[in-house]
């Protein structure tokens, strides 16, 4: 079972959802980080670093002297990441989307390939739990293709917890495609319910099955339940608005190690997701 745990804002406690839940289950979990430009999954989880690999984009490299200036390399890029100015022909790896389309149709093949480099994904390992974040480029405008390189090391003979960038946008898009359920995390505020609805429109958009674990609950308004209740949408865990709770998030501890009676209440959160996804794999 593949389970991501997403939000449409950031501050909500994605994160922290994510590791208790993989924490809590006593079980070989795969945690994947796949907030690439900003994770933080392993300062909670404090795991041993097993390995660590550098991950590249392909991008054109243009011999000048078999260049013929046909054009149909500038013709066939549909984001402007290579132009011929008739002299020389001049490219943009950072608006590359790697298609390879400019190589495949270069009739004088002075077109190769050439790489930059995209960021990082880390392994380790931390009790039963193994994990696996990506580390973007500082610079670098384009994070899915880093994301995809997190999530080409699922093991999906275990449970695979993903945390996903916040937002609607391309990065989440490409993290929760493909997973079984979602975790939306949200906050009873206008700025909660506003992105909760944006969240919730993507995710029906893919089709995908998926539940709301409501943070700070106790504060703030009714709306984010009353809409809820509304749309159909399952409230699957409510966490209290308690201080020693963001002091231990802020020290970089694990709530369920704070607060052992938390872990019953992340295992009821898994065992609901387990319910309520209709096209889970077997588990393990």
């Amino acid at each position: 079972m593949i389970i991501s745990v997403a939000s449409g804002k950031g501050g909500t406690g994605k994160t922290t959802i994510a590791t208790n839940l993989a924490k809590s289950l006593d079980l070989p979990v795969q945690l994947l980080d796949c907030d690439v430009e900003e994770p933080n999954a392993h300062i909670f989880m404090k795991p041993e670093i097993k390995g660590r690999e550098t991950i590249k984009a392909v991008v054109p490299e243009v011999d000048l002297s078999k260049c013929d200036h046909c054009r149909k390399c500038e013709e066939i890029c549909q984001f402007k990441a290579i132009t011929d100015l008739g002299a020389t022909v001049l490219t943009f790896p950072e608006m590359c989307h790697s298609c390879k389309g400019c190589i495949m149709v270069c009739p004088q093949k002075a077109i190769s390939q050439g790489y930059r480099e995209l960021g990082t994904v880390k392994t380790g390992k931390s009790g039963m739990v193994d994990l696996i974040w990506g580390e973007l480029r500082i610079g670098e405008a384009m994070s899915p293709p880093l994301i995809k390189a997190v999530k080409d090391k699922t093991d999906k003979e275990k449970i695979v917890i993903i945390d996903a960038p916040p937002g609607t946008s391309c990065p989440v898009i490409t993290t929760v495609r493909g997973t079984d359920f979602v975790v939306l995390v949200t906050e009873p505020t206008p700025f909660g319910l506003n992105d909760l609805v944006l969240a919730v429109e993507a995710v029906r958009t893919l089709g995908l099955d998926f539940g709301i674990v409501l943070n700070r609950s106790d504060s703030g308004d009714n709306k984010v339940k009353e809409y809820a209740k509304k749309q159909g949408i399952p409230i699957l865990m409510e966490i209290s608005d308690r201080r020693k709770i963001a002091e231990s998030y802020s020290r970089g501890d694990i709530m369920i190690d704070i607060f052992p009676e938390m872990k019953k209440k992340f295992q009821s959160l898994f065992h609901k997701i387990e319910s309520g996804c209709k096209n889970k794999n077997p588990l393990p």
